[in-house]
């Protein structure tokens, strides 16, 4: 099994992750993909004048219904969306990817991470709101959108019929791919990373795990997005809770030495130091985790959006822009903080094992038990609830591509195999299953942002038209009071 990875895992890497910077600085390579969303997202942010840092009020607005019309269409509230959304995005790739990322790129790379989690907010503005004015409501009552649906209908306005299907279908069978990896294989490994280091049963039995953890996400996939939305909406609230009040815990703990960390941050970001590969590396690995942590410009969470109940596509574009900031700007900054203060990325500590192995979980845990003596144990139950609300949602959106491309009636086969790669997960290399996942799900970004340039003059026409109806009361006036 592990051989079957690695190969995956070499042929990607030749195809789509080659140097363009043609080996011009030692030791450190840019892969072409990294460069891809780094150029979407400035392009967008620009397009769309900032509006990353520009609609904060407004979308807090929509969020708590201020907005709601007679007109909506959809299945679910904006909020409900957004946490559907968030369980898929905020869960291991806070904890375990910005360990890794600051343990191989050094501090600095939190300072990127910051940066592309901003740049994501335009990408994922840009990606939501074209899911919305391209969705589709199937037969069966469900609700298809995504990137599938803008890069095929989308294209064909722009009289790309070819290019659009063929986009299309390339997408659906990567994302099918990136939810079988990072939103399966790699949650379930990691978490496992984890909670055996707490419960030495789970290290001799992996499989029993492996089958807790499958039968827990069945339980809640069968019913689809309006059973999923509804667990995620009381699940992800409770566990950024968690979460951030053992950070904010630690960071008071050790508030004298934030300072440093913070010089230590902007210092390893323009670092020309051979050791981590200097700024570059840092960069690097601070826009691959932030991407694998928010999935800003992959293409992804758009599927959570579809079903939203909504008048304007773009209106649900704002609401998004929350993703990558609590995600990525908020969450991952407090865990590479933590981890920073307490010194467990050096990569010759006590921890190189971990670092070597990239367990990333396991790392975090041993940053906030040598303050908290119990939180581990707490950590792993939030890595297990972490885990568990990206593989639901993930689910879900591996299922609308597997719909898109094969129907609905065979939904089913899907889900078994998604399943039962839970607990297959338990006993493959886990060092093997990070590539593996970071792999895949970089690699949907590469027909969605092509399609978010053709499509970006769209969304700015869009944006700029509901910003008139705002700002002349027009939308205040048709909202339900």
């Amino acid at each position: 099994m592990n051989e079957f990875f690695i190969s995956i895992n070499s042929f990607l890497e030749a195809l789509l992750f080659f140097d363009i910077l043609f080996g011009t600085v030692d030791g450190v390579s840019f892969p072409f993909l990294v460069a891809w969303l780094i150029s979407g997202g400035i392009y967008l942010t620009f397009l769309t004048k900032f509006i990353n840092v520009r609609a904060f009020t407004h979308s807090f607005n929509i969020l708590r219904g201020k907005y709601k019309t007679i007109d909506d269409e959809g299945q679910i509230s904006p909020f409900a969306a957004l946490t559907t959304a968030l369980s898929a995005t905020v869960g291991l790739g806070n904890i375990a990817g910005v360990a890794l990322a600051v343990s191989i790129g050094g501090p600095g790379a939190t300072f990127w991470m910051i940066v592309a989690g901003f740049l994501g907010m335009s990408l994922k503005f840009t990606e939501v709101t074209l899911s919305l004015q391209y969705r589709e409501f199937l037969k069966d009552g469900t609700i298809m959108g995504g990137a599938m649906e803008y890069l095929s209908k989308g294209l064909a306005k722009k009289g790309y019929v070819s290019l659009g299907k063929v986009l299309a279908v390339v997408f659906a069978f990567l994302m099918i791919g990136g939810a079988i990896g990072g939103g399966n294989i790699f949650q379930v490994s990691q978490a496992y990373s984890a909670i055996s280091h707490e419960v030495p049963y789970f290290s001799e039995n992996p499989l029993v795990f492996g089958f807790i953890i499958a039968t827990l996400t069945g339980a809640v996939i069968i019913g689809g997005i309006t059973r999923i939305s509804a667990i995620t909406e009381r699940l992800v609230p409770i566990m950024v809770v968690i979460y951030l009040s053992a950070s904010i815990w630690i960071l008071g703990s050790f508030y004298d030495k934030i300072d440093d960390a913070f010089v230590l941050i902007f210092e390893g970001a323009f670092s020309t130091s051979a050791l981590y590969g200097g700024m570059i590396g840092a960069l690097i690995q601070g826009f691959q985790r932030a991407v694998f942590s928010s999935e800003a410009g992959l293409g992804s969470s758009p599927v959570a959006h579809a079903p939203v109940l909504t008048k304007y596509p773009v209106r649900q574009g704002f609401v998004a822009l929350y993703e990558p900031f609590i995600d990525t700007v908020v969450i991952c900054t407090m865990t590479a903080l933590v981890i920073i203060i307490t010194g467990v990325y050096e990569p010759d500590g006590v921890h190189a094992s971990l670092i070597a192995a990239k367990e990333g979980a396991a790392l975090t845990s041993a940053a906030y038990g040598t303050v908290i003596s119990w939180f581990p144990t707490v950590l792993s139950v939030s890595i297990f609830l972490f885990a568990f609300s990206t593989m639901i949602s993930w689910s879900y959106y591996g299922e609308r591509a597997w719909v898109y491309l094969f129907g609905s009636k065979f939904s089913i086969i899907y889900k078994i195999l998604f399943l039962s790669l839970s607990v297959i997960a338990t006993v493959v290399n886990t060092g093997i299953m990070v590539d593996f996942s970071f792999m895949l799900m970089l690699t949907m970004a590469l027909p969605n942002i092509l399609g978010l340039f053709i499509l970006s003059g769209d969304v700015k026409k869009q944006l700029e038209d509901y910003l008139v109806k705002l700002k002349s009361g027009e939308l205040d006036r048709e909202a339900i009071i």
